[in-house]
């Protein structure tokens, strides 16, 4: 599997960076069981002969596989060609799974050069004129170069320019200000990978330029272990790295425990619900068919806005329940006309105040000229006290 390589590629280099260890020296063990010593994990490797001398340094827990990986440094660098893809434990017991980095063969660069300029519409006479014979048959350092002026010199336009650009994701968790997180980036490129009418090219291009740190580092190794990438693939293997790694039942579980917020409008709850759900349907956790009863049922357990579910009738439609794009839309509207209720019932109420001012200040101007003819405390008063009666 690609993507599986990809990721095992990734943990392997950045755990080679956290390590000081030489990539070129390193090998990646998955699937070892707890409790196996670092001297058994370094005999076992070392029963390849190609590697000499073995050295653990590190260990860490795999939650999916409930087993260890082990990343060790080897004496020789790797080659390819002498380490099998298992290693049987000297123990006994199920095999062990290796990974380990590999440069980019030259033998393939005519291959990516050619496919590189089919895309740019460009040939290799372009370059012929431009660098000399021997240097096209010799040197790929001088074919680079002569690729480069034929980009400097081109006029040509990214052919979606009305597509908007793609905001910026890395991967960093809190998300940075200025970035958008996950779920949002993983909306917008996939709507333009679904949406886009540009080629593969440009949306494999603007998907790059959004992308920078961790998230950057995990395109780039798609591209150097799978270089026909599809848009889609960069996507899937973003989510798969940085998505979230619950089973659909643990999403389900979430996705019922979902409620309206304080000052959160019954359209933008409805919208972090659909979010929700998604996932939850894809990690297989709710069929695609009971999506829209779901929806509708969670928007009702976790809706405060009543009044307006009574305008929807959502509750005598549960067994005919809306889709999400007819519900959103009912929403917007029922919200829009709410909104526009409200704004004629203000100036109604405010003139309603005003008309009453005459009579409030005439009852006031008459209680004052009352309190003030026989104020509390006055002679009269004292004597009516005194003599009533």
């Amino acid at each position: 599997d690609p993507t599986t390589l990809i990721i095992q590629l990734y943990r392997l280099v950045n755990w080679c960076k956290g390590e000081v260890v030489d990539v070129r020296h390193a090998l990646l063990i998955y699937g070892v069981p707890e409790g196996v010593s670092k001297e058994e994990i370094a005999e076992t490797a070392e029963t390849i002969k190609a590697l000499g001398r073995v050295v653990v340094r590190g260990k860490m827990f795999h939650p999916q596989q409930q087993s260890l990986m082990v990343l060790c440094e080897c004496r020789e660098v790797i080659d390819p060609t002498k380490i099998p893809p298992e290693i049987m434990p000297i123990s006994g017991g199920s095999g062990w799974r290796t990974v380990y980095y590999t440069e980019p063969q030259n033998d393939k660069f005519e291959e990516k050069l050619l496919r590189f300029l089919q895309d740019e519409g460009r040939t290799l006479e372009d370059i012929q004129g431009l660098c000399s014979p021997r240097e096209v048959n010799s040197n790929p350092e001088a074919i680079i170069r002569a690729v480069g002026d034929i980009m400097d010199r081109t006029t040509k336009q990214p052919d979606s320019h009305s597509y908007r650009r793609l905001r910026t994701f890395s991967g960093v968790s809190p998300t940075p200000a200025g970035e958008e997180s996950l779920d949002i980036w993983l909306e917008q490129a996939t709507h333009l990978v679904d949406e886009g009418e540009c080629s593969d090219k440009e949306k494999r291009r603007r998907i790059l330029e959004s992308l920078k740190g961790p998230a950057l580092e995990i395109i780039q190794a798609v591209r150097m272990t799978q270089s026909d990438a599809s848009p889609q693939d960069y996507i899937e293997a973003i989510e798969s790295i940085f998505g979230t790694v619950e089973s659909g039942e643990e999403l389900y579980m979430s996705f019922r425990a979902l409620h309206q917020q304080p000052g959160e409008c019954l359209s933008a709850f409805l919208r972090r619900v659909e979010r929700s759900l998604v996932k939850v349907v894809q990690r297989g956790g709710l069929a695609v068919s009971d999506a829209n009863k779901a929806r509708v049922e969670q928007l009702i357990k976790g809706s405060t806005s009543d009044l307006m579910l009574l305008q929807l009738k959502l509750r005598e439609r549960r067994d005919n329940p809306p889709t999400f794009l007819r519900l959103l839309r009912e929403v917007i509207e029922e919200e829009s006309c709410q909104s526009a209720r409200q704004s004629q019932v203000a100036p109604l109420r405010h003139q309603r105040v005003l008309s009453q001012l005459p009579l409030c200040i005439m009852v006031w101007s008459f209680n004052s000229k009352k309190n003030t003819k026989h104020p509390p405390g006055s002679q009269k008063m004292r004597k009516r006290v005194a003599h009533p009666s």
